[in-house]
């Protein structure tokens, strides 16, 4: 059903990597999903995908902090190396501050400006630099958000179910993918469309806060990545997984004890396309509408 949009959407849909150096020395690598829009390099994905830099402005200030504490103490002439010692223990750290990060988006000459993000909607926007048009084949067709039918197909496409290791090297300042990572594989998932789910609208948000729902999850690895019909045509951009009661806990035994199993549905939850066209507008980006 989906081997023709499927083919399609792959052209567009591209892996982003994050690689962070935590405080303590430790180095983690995630992996999402973005859309490229246009010949320009503008490129849609999920906010949330740009929460290590935002958590890395946060940090930075209290990381210069701890730093100049440390710097006072240890260039202070009239303490002992003891006593050095003992105000140096008492300084409060986060192991966890970010130290510095980076993104890849789907290549290595690629950098990214013009950020725009909608943390409420989940949803952001950004540019690529360095881009050449013909890195992309084929790019999408975003669906009118004027007849949008329940019980639609839809299918999910991301980079789920892959592990990417990654070092941070002192000398050179910069992250190292291990070299078995790439390629990435994809992996699409079908669902319909079950409803759309109104949010409550708060301050931060100029818009509505909108979500098109998909029968199946979405997985770790997709945030970000596009919702498309048979068609290839946009319909949202994945953004979370909401987990719904179904209404009944039967009784299991485990371990010899009696225990409730509450019973959940997993399902997708897309930013919808309406939030999408009215941020690339608000943008000046251009993009492709389908006639239908």
């Amino acid at each position: 059903m989906f081997a023709k949009a499927y083919q399609i959407a792959s052209n567009y849909t591209q892996p982003v990597l994050i690689s962070t150096l935590r405080f303590d020395g430790t180095v983690e690598c995630s992996i999402g999903t973005f859309v490229i829009v246009n010949a320009e390099g503008w490129i849609v994905t999920a906010a949330h995908i740009f929460e290590i830099m935002t958590a890395h402005q946060r940090d930075i200030a209290e990381i210069n902090q701890y730093n100049q504490a440390v710097s006072e103490i240890e260039n202070n002439t009239y303490l002992s190396f003891n006593d050095k010692k003992k105000r140096l223990a008492k300084i409060s750290f986060n192991p966890k501050w970010i130290r510095t990060y980076s993104y890849w988006w789907g290549a290595d000459y690629h950098g990214i400006d013009n950020i725009h993000l909608l943390n409420e909607n989940d949803l952001a926007i950004g540019k690529l630099t360095n881009y050449n048009p013909q890195f992309c084949a084929e790019y999408p067709t975003f669906k009118r958000p004027e007849n949008l039918l329940l019980g639609t197909s839809l299918c999910k496409l991301g980079y789920p179910f892959h592990e990417v290791n990654a070092s941070f090297n002192e000398a050179t300042n910069a992250f190292q993918i291990a070299p078995n990572a790439l390629p990435i594989p994809r992996f699409p998932i079908d669902g319909i469309f079950t409803r759309e789910v109104l949010m409550a609208t708060t301050e931060n948000s100029p818009y509505e806060i909108k979500f098109i729902e998909t029968s199946t999850p979405g997985f770790r690895g997709q945030s970000g990545g596009p919702i498309f019909d048979t068609a290839g045509n946009i319909w949202a951009i994945q953004s979370r997984t909401a987990h719904l009661s179904l209404g009944f806990s039967p009784k299991i035994v485990v371990n010899q004890k009696e225990v409730i199993e509450h019973q959940f549905i997993n399902v997708g939850m897309g930013v919808h396309i309406e939030t999408i066209l009215k941020m690339l507008d608000a943008n000046s980006v251009r993009y492709k509408l389908s006639e239908a």
